[in-house]
């Protein structure tokens, strides 16, 4: 009984460091980057905030998102002027292989709204739905935020509306 209990410890020890040994990178070589989307578990915080240089408002918006076992939860915040207060989202759902999400939130006095978005193969940036500037068609990039102590930057100016040719615009002379 003694020799099958050593041998079945000698292959589950045999076992357990071949696994360890494949898992492991090579000296000198880095492990290869995880491109399956985002962590199925802990927390990050993707967000594009940023100051108006010449009011000093914030402008921008900021996700922050927690992954547990039993569900995912997601805090949004996002400025109309001043930053918003935290928002607690609902209904968040992310994908099982963690490359898309949407959640809604309710914010006070408005409309209960649909934010969805991708995220980038490596997880390092949230791609939403939606625009800036009027503009509902473009996207918005949020990165993750690695430094929580750098300060933000300043807000790019939304381009001029695109005019239409003069000619296009005359009104014909009417016939009569």
């Amino acid at each position: 009984m003694k020799t099958t209990h050593r041998v079945a410890a000698s292959i589950l020890l045999a076992a357990s460091c071949a696994a360890l040994a494949v898992a492991a990178p090579k000296e000198g070589k880095k492990a290869l980057p995880d491109k399956s989307g985002i962590p199925r578990f802990g927390m990050a915080v993707y967000s594009d905030l940023c100051v108006h240089p010449g009011s000093g408002e914030f402008g921008g918006q900021r996700i922050t998102l927690q992954r547990f076992a039993e569900v995912d939860t997601v805090i949004y915040e996002y400025t109309a002027g001043g930053l918003s207060w935290p928002l607690v989202a609902n209904d968040v759902n992310i994908d099982p292989r963690g490359k898309m999400m949407y959640f809604t939130v309710q914010p006070p006095d408005e409309a209960e709204r649909t934010i969805s978005g991708r995220f980038s193969p490596d997880g390092e940036s949230l791609t939403l739905e939606g625009g800036y500037c009027g503009e509902e068609s473009g996207q918005m990039t949020l990165a993750k935020v690695k430094d929580f102590s750098q300060k933000p930057k300043s807000c790019r100016a939304c381009a001029q509306p695109k005019k239409a040719p003069a000619d296009l615009l005359e009104v014909p002379p009417a016939q009569g």
